[in-house]
């Protein structure tokens, strides 16, 4: 899907294409966008409701809502424009301002580097990766934090982290020049969101009761079912992003699911041999790194390499977890750092890897060698984590110098949803 930045520079000059989109690629990319809302609405909702304690239900279905209309809101007014506008002599920095409010948008109009699709189509697919980026980070501070503080701290980063890194990798910026491969979000969306959690748990502290109190989750059929919306939704997040109906769309299918399938069986496995049993979080958690680990490499590698990294992820993630929690006891409450973090930075990596022809990748490297594009790849990961982690630090310290982050003791012991909203999840 991700287009290198001499083709968006040059196409950025070109007068809009004369062009019908095609009608084929259009109905499916109209689905794949459906898909990619429906994990964050209600697939993420859930899966992050039924992880919470009875008393914080609601504040997580709110807040997946709220962070929703308000990144579409964004969107519209500048978001696109600065992640896939036209920079000039910033370009390789950031977007430019001249298709804020979307300006110059018709219905017949169709995107200059994708003509197979109408452009509002086309950014209607970018909106939901820019809506359930900042909701995956939710998930770190959920049960502790204020609704206002998370309502500003997910404005300004999704401005000054989400826009700009979504611009080097996908909008023609300096990354995306050097080669840097993301088919569909293994830096921009995981590992941006993964280490942005993580500075949040370390900013807000842990939970109270955290390590010694038990917080097991709620109620684990909603999280299931948030699981499975999350695993059929994933297919319009990898294979839309093609953004065409057509081999390289059903080979990222193929590679998904796959992946998803190996991420599960490793950390059931994995659970299986520490613990004794297999848990039901467990085998959904694992689905998710699986799914999380083989987003940057969908469009470029086979079912082989697929295989590998799905195994990897269950494995090095369900680690990662034990490790996060246990031994550096840090409340990451939903593990969204080792999970989508860890898995989207070694993707990342892997990508480099097994999108090589030599282990059954499916697209050129444009004559670079393994050693070169892996190095790519682990500088395109680098430069996201370094930037997440640094402004996510600094956005959360500008919040908080102008409205507490976190609830007092006793709303966190009364619970998000009475204290915060006024409403009970269950009356029974």
């Amino acid at each position: 899907m991700r287009t290198g930045l001499a083709r968006v520079a040059v196409l950025a000059l070109l007068p809009w294409p004369a062009v019908a989109a095609d009608s084929g690629d259009t109905a499916w990319m109209l689905t794949a966008t459906a898909l990619v809302l429906f994990m964050t609405l209600p697939g993420l909702a859930l899966f992050y409701a039924g992880l919470v304690r009875s008393r914080n239900v609601l504040s997580v279905l709110m807040q997946c809502f709220a962070i929703a209309s308000v990144v579409s809101i964004l969107w519209v007014l500048a978001g696109y424009s600065l992640a896939f506008g036209d920079g000039g002599p910033v370009q390789a920095v950031i977007g430019g301002l001249g298709r804020a409010f979307l300006a110059g948008l018709d219905a017949g109009a169709v995107h200059v580097a994708y003509p197979n699709v109408p452009e509002s189509v086309f950014l209607m697919f970018q909106l939901t990766f820019a809506i359930i980026t900042p909701a995956l980070v939710i998930g770190a501070f959920a049960e502790r934090m204020r609704f206002g503080a998370m309502l500003l701290f997910s404005v300004l980063w999704f401005a000054l982290v989400y826009v700009p890194v979504a611009h080097w990798v996908w909008g023609g910026g300096w990354l995306a020049g050097f080669g840097f491969r993301d088919f569909a979000g293994g830096a921009v969306v995981h590992i941006n969101a993964g280490v942005a959690a993580l500075v949040a748990a370390l900013v807000l502290g842990n939970r109270r009761g955290f390590p010694v109190q038990p917080m097991p989750p709620h109620n684990l059929p909603t999280t299931v079912a948030g699981a499975g919306m999350l695993w059929v939704g994933w297919f319009g997040f990898n294979a839309g992003s093609a953004v065409a109906a057509n081999g390289a769309a059903g080979m990222a299918m193929l590679v998904t699911h796959t992946a998803a399938a190996a991420g599960c069986f490793a950390w059931m496995c994995q659970e299986w041999l520490k613990f004794g049993k297999p848990s039901v979080l467990g085998v959904v958690t694992g689905m998710v790194a699986g799914l999380g680990t083989i987003t940057p490499a969908s469009g470029y590698v086979g079912p082989g390499g697929a295989l590998v990294i799905g195994l990897l992820a269950g494995t090095v993630c369900f680690w990662a977890t034990q490790y996060l929690k246990r031994r550096l006891q840090i409340d990451d409450s939903l593990d969204v750092f080792p999970v989508h973090g860890v898995g989207g930075f070694m993707g990342t990596l892997l990508t480099g890897v097994f999108g090589t022809a030599a282990l059954g990748g499916i697209d050129p490297t444009d004559g670079r060698s393994l050693v070169v594009q892996i190095g790519v790849q682990l500088l395109g990961a680098v430069v996201t984590l370094a930037w997440s982690g640094g402004m996510t630090f600094v956005i959360l310290k500008v919040v908080g110098a102008f409205t507490p982050l976190r609830v007092t003791p006793e709303e966190e012991t009364e619970g998000l949803d009475i204290a915060l909203h006024e409403e009970r999840g269950y009356n029974l």
